[in-house]
């Protein structure tokens, strides 16, 4: 018995690093790439349920604005899920004109995303008009 606890502590420790790929560019999906201890058959139910246990979601890595030639404000989200789950989430930008103050548009509202489980995401939001000069985001669970 104190074996087979013994084993299980060494997975889960073993367990709890994460494999990262040489090239950003390139993502290796579970059931492609080579096992490790998180991914492989046997284990993977242990990882799953302490990613589970940890909380982990997403994280927004990166929010970038630029004009287009439009002259209109683009906002580029990059994040990733660190969670072994597909997380389905809403979010929602509001654009500010150079006193701060809300622009009023009809295409701010809740819009549906969806981030694949340890993988990175990432989107892009038009301003409707060329007066936007910054936004606030929000987000919400995907109910």
């Amino acid at each position: 018995m104190k074996r087979l606890g013994l084993i299980l502590t060494m997975l889960i420790v073993l367990g709890c690093g994460s494999y990262e790929p040489h090239d950003e560019r390139i993502h290796m999906r579970e059931q492609i790439r080579s096992d490790t201890i998180e991914s492989n058959i046997v284990t993977r139910p242990i990882a799953h349920a302490f990613s589970d246990l940890a909380g982990e979601g997403l994280e927004i890595t990166n929010a970038i604005t630029r004009r287009n030639d439009a002259g209109l404000l683009v906002l580029h989200v990059e994040g990733y899920n660190k969670s072994y789950r597909t997380k389905r989430f809403r979010y929602r930008v509001e654009w500010l004109d150079e006193s701060g103050f809300l622009i009023d548009t009809k295409t701010t509202v809740w819009l549906p995303m969806s981030a694949m489980g340890r993988s990175p995401f990432s989107f892009n939001v038009v301003a409707p008009r060329p007066e936007a000069v910054d936004f606030r985001m929000d987000t919400r669970k995907w109910e």
